[in-house]
């Protein structure tokens, strides 16, 4: 019964052998002209992720995410939850990007900035082969590593991983908030505390056993590239037309043979186990290890570069290629509506908003001497770091009167709603509607805005 069972493949998943157990994956590593423009990138943006909650743009932090205050700072710029159609205008032209990006390079976030790629490859993998005694080039230990070497392997695992976990919460908490923190029993903030606790669990989870199962099981982008991707986008390719037939060289075999000399050092150097000559695939992240990997052999064997190169499938068969096409006429097309909407957004916000509201109960109150009232609320949000003072007051509409029944006072980043008692005449009523403008005037910061009110009457 069991002969008549369709045997598995070589590996059902990259990461899995045939009797469904984990293949750890220990890629060799290459140090051609792309990893090295990697490294260069990869410790760029370490750098930059580091030091991003620390820089100060306009007294505030770069990138400051306060989410129990629904507060977003990003470049200077605080996006408030009033804000909504700004983030909205934000996350299209975010999204709009990364389509773009991968239409024209591919997946070149994967390999060249995504965080995930940039840690484990520069920090973590370096880490590793250090203590395995593969330092410089990578691969599986031919050796067992003695468990004290994997003991402090793994202790230098938690001390990165503790101070990513910090750099990490930093975009949340603030910097001079996370000092404070450090500097206290765990006591004292627990929830903080065990939030710290559980990044630097997952942290340690990811980079020390997940891994680049991440890549190819957990992370969506992969499987996205069938729609974001066509045949002109560049992607990392393998050239059968030129290396097929493979096989090894041979002094004495006379039938003709490709450039490919089946080495598989492209499939060693996979971080992601696979193999590229199968053509593109979800696992792919676009490393470029097996093109450094691929040009290395060449270079031995005496043949041409770029067996394994950047390049699109209409190109590797030999079809025209075209650059223009759809895509990436509307992509951009879409991106710059977003960008000019957020912008013209962005440069009409003013230093305070404001919304009016109509408060319960009755809509009016018609009272004896024959003028209608309206029950307002004006919603004030101060979107300074200093406190201000309003006055409001009702324009060209001398018979209009308002009474503010509270203060006008708010602190920085202060939500404020204010009850406002406005009477008309009730002959200046037509159709039982009136129109009244409300201006708003902050005196710090010398700004106005005008906002229409609309009276209820009979």
């Amino acid at each position: 019964m069991n002969d008549q069972l369709l045997q598995p493949e070589e590996h059902v998943l990259s990461t899995l052998e045939q009797d469904g157990s984990r293949r750890w994956i220990y890629p060799r590593l290459f140090q051609g002209k792309y990893w090295n423009r990697r490294r260069v990138v990869g410790y760029f943006l370490i750098i930059l992720f580091i030091a991003l909650p620390h820089l100060k743009i306009n007294s505030s932090p770069a990138i400051f995410l306060n989410i129990t205050r629904r507060e977003f700072t990003i470049l200077g710029f605080k996006f408030l939850p009033t804000d909504t159609l700004l983030l909205a205008f934000f996350m299209i032209s975010v999204f709009l990007s990364i389509f773009l990006l991968t239409a024209l390079f591919g997946r070149v976030w994967c390999g060249w900035a995504c965080p995930q790629t940039i840690y484990l490859e520069f920090v973590y993998r370096p880490i590793e082969r250090l203590f395995c005694g593969t330092k410089g080039h990578g691969g599986k230990p031919h050796q067992p590593v003695p468990l004290i070497r994997r003991l402090m392997m793994y202790g230098v695992y938690l001390i990165v991983s503790m101070v990513l976990a910090h750099t990490f919460l930093a975009y949340f908490v603030s910097v001079s908030e996370l000092q404070r923190w450090v500097q206290q029993s765990p006591f004292t903030h627990p929830t903080g505390f065990l939030v710290m606790t559980a990044t630097v669990v997952l942290m340690m989870f990811n980079f020390s056993f997940f891994r680049e199962q991440l890549c190819t099981i957990a992370c969506p982008y992969g499987r996205f590239q069938s729609v974001l991707l066509d045949r002109r986008s560049l992607i990392v390719s393998y050239d059968q037309s030129r290396g097929e037939p493979r096989g090894k060289i041979s002094k004495t075999e006379t039938e003709s043979r490709g450039d490919c000399i089946d080495c598989g050092q492209c499939v060693r150097a996979c971080p992601t186990g696979i193999d590229i000559r199968d053509g593109l695939q979800m696992e792919c992240i676009h490393c470029t290890q097996c093109m450094d990997a691929c040009d290395e052999i060449m270079v031995k064997v005496d043949r041409p570069l770029g067996l394994v190169r950047y390049s699109s499938q209409d190109e590797i068969e030999g079809q025209p290629v075209r650059k223009l096409r759809p895509r990436v006429v509307i992509y951009p097309l879409l991106l710059l509506l977003s960008v000019s909407a957020f912008t013209i957004t962005l440069i009409n916000k003013k230093s305070f908003d404001v919304t009016v509201m109509r408060n319960y109960g009755n809509p009016y109150i018609v009272t004896d001497q024959d003028l209608v009232e309206n029950n307002l609320q004006i919603k004030l949000v101060n979107r300074t770091d200093a406190p201000e003072t309003y006055q409001l007051k009702i324009e060209g509409s001398d018979d209009v009167h308002m009474e503010v029944m509270a203060g006008t006072s708010l602190q920085a980043r202060e939500t404020k709603t204010i009850p406002l008692l406005v009477s008309a005449p009730r002959a200046s009523f037509v159709g039982g509607l009136r129109e009244v403008d409300l201006v708003i005037h902050a005196r710090e910061n010398a700004e106005e805005r005008k906002v229409t009110c609309q009276l209820l009457g009979p």
